[in-house]
């Protein structure tokens, strides 16, 4: 795991924490909406002050692409860094963890990714060190060795996981999360609500097949007992804070814990993985034709990672449940919701419902229906999601193709 430091404050630290890991020279990462923040004015001055020459580069695509990735790798080896400081969402982090390797370990862009889409091979070894500040509540990304990226050729996001990508440091700072708009807070608490939920109800990693090499073993292991501790506590703030953290952007106290919630979760599933959630959530970002969200100036036609996620979230944990009752309500229990009268044959309503809720009162779309897609798309959504293999994998429930058409249908629309 990374080295955390959290706090009110602490990315003033950045300076000291870069030059304490030998970063003379760093490549700032950031993107163009807070390219001219207070959030980056702070992390420059401190890298200034800590005689810690930098340059920033601002060209981070939100969703990063292949191309957006190389583009940075090309700025990376142009610029003979030390190392990586980047603040900014999942987009910022994840784009300078796919730049750091590609930067040092050129190759077609494919070959690092897991078939049947990449070559399967592994990155060749360590990158520079990775500071990683991040400034919104939910990706988690400083937390786990993935970078999510889409292939532009296919329209599609596919995941890059390494050990390797693991930043060296977190310094997560809630002050950063105090300009958020609404649905932002809402889109990236809710996606950290479902990483918690899928590490909790995922495939269990006894249940994975033993590797006959120790170095062939994948990174992401299944549920295990190290996410599930995180899972739960993430679970637990979640459901206490993050209505509140949307509704109201002065309540400290909340986005406080919602920002260390969004990082016990990435610690989570930096280790299990997600599921079907999130794999059925490319096929909505594939498909999109029409959504314009609120509160996403400049982006046009996008839906936000956490808004796909949790759109199908409801009708997955329906699906799920009866692989893995006592698990599902127990992640909707430390949710919040009451399930002192619920019997196992009752789990996946009860965690939907709950997710049904926070969804209402935190202003997300009702459903596949609310971003502008229909049953009639249900076909196409789930050609397009059936190369994401290890997240349907680890599915705690033997999932088809047929099967993810039908989960697609059933989450249109919920209330």
């Amino acid at each position: 795991m990374p080295r955390v430091t959290f706090g009110r404050g602490v990315l003033n630290e950045v300076g000291e924490r870069a030059r304490s890991r030998g970063i003379g020279r760093a490549a700032l990462f950031t993107d163009p909406y807070l390219v001219d923040s207070e959030h980056l004015a702070r992390a420059r001055k401190a890298l200034s002050d800590a005689g810690v020459d930098f340059e920033v580069y601002s060209e981070v695509r939100i969703e990063p692409t292949d191309g957006s990735v190389l583009a940075a790798a090309d700025f990376l080896k142009e610029g003979n860094f030390d190392g990586v400081v980047s603040v900014g969402g999942g987009s910022v982090i994840d784009t300078a963890k796919g730049a750091m390797v590609y930067a040092q370990y050129p190759a077609d862009f494919p070959t690092y990714f897991a078939p049947p889409v990449g070559g399967g091979q592994p990155v060749p070894g360590p990158v520079k060190p990775h500071i990683a500040c991040p400034t919104s509540c939910g990706t988690g990304s400083e937390a786990t060795g993935l970078s999510v990226i889409r292939f532009e050729s296919l329209n599609a996001k596919f995941v890059l996981a390494s050990c390797y990508l693991l930043p060296l440091e977190a310094i997560i700072d809630p002050a950063c999360t105090d300009t958020l708009a609404p649905m932002v807070v809402a889109s990236t608490g809710l996606d950290l609500l479902s990483h918690a939920i899928e590490c909790y109800t995922a495939r269990a990693y006894t249940r994975w097949a033993k590797v006959e090499k120790p170095g062939a073993r994948a990174m992401l292991q299944g549920a295990n007992p190290w996410s599930d501790l995180h899972a739960r506590e993430a679970l637990r703030i979640a459901g206490q804070y993050l209505e509140r953290a949307v509704v109201d952007a002065s309540d400290r106290e909340a986005r406080d814990n919602l920002s260390w919630a969004a990082t016990l979760a990435g610690m989570a599933f930096g280790n299990s993985g997600t599921h079907l959630p999130h794999a059925l959530s490319y096929g909505v970002s594939h498909l999109i034709r029409d959504f314009r969200p609120k509160d996403y100036p400049g982006e046009g036609v996008f839906v936000p990672h956490g808004v796909s996620v949790i759109v199908n979230s409801p009708s997955v944990f329906r699906f799920t449940a009866p692989a893995a009752p006592e698990r599902h309500l127990e992640a909707a229990q430390c949710l919040g919701a009451d399930v002192r009268d619920a019997t196992p044959k009752d789990a996946g309503e009860v965690v939907a419902e709950r997710i049904i809720g926070l969804m209402q009162a935190t202003g997300m779309p009702n459903g596949i229906g609310g971003v502008g897609l229909t049953r009639d798309d249900a076909a196409a959504l789930a050609e397009s999601v059936v190369r994401q293999r290890r997240a349907i994998g680890n599915s705690p429930r033997d999932t088809s193709q047929q099967d993810i058409e039908k989960i697609f249908e059933h989450a249109v629309t919920y209330w």
